[in-house]
């Protein structure tokens, strides 16, 4: 009995990875082996890096935070600490935000952190 090959199958494979790496330079967009493993790679680097943009955007957020409340006379972790006792609960994507885009809002809710601290105080 003849060796059975699905020649169309395989074909179609090799041209639809290929199709996926075609603005890539050099031997990686039209050699099969090497266009295959540099997209297989590919794949792992996008998946990593949708958990690193995660941690990316935290930090940016973070330093926002910092250097508006800096201005405010506290530092990020007192700013913080504060919201928390005074039982603000805000998010750093949000508070980020209002520091960078409406800073009356951003002072607002400084302010209302160092009172409520200070009522809790008393």
């Amino acid at each position: 009995m003849p060796r059975s090959v699905n020649h169309v199958a395989s074909r179609a494979k090799r041209k639809r990875i290929l199709k996926l790496t075609r603005g890539y330079f050099g031997a990686r967009k039209n050699v099969w082996t090497i266009a295959k493993n540099t997209w297989e790679k590919g794949l792992q680097y996008a998946y990593r890096d949708r958990k690193n943009k995660k941690r990316a955007f935290r930090s940016l957020w973070i330093q926002r935070i910092n250097a508006t409340a800096r201005a405010e006379g506290l530092s990020y972790s007192q700013l913080m600490g504060a919201l928390h006792k005074a039982d603000i609960e805000i998010n750093r994507k949000v508070l980020a935000d209002l520091a960078l885009n409406n800073p009356q809002a951003f002072l607002a809710i400084v302010k209302q952190a160092r009172t409520n601290v200070k009522q809790k105080k008393q």
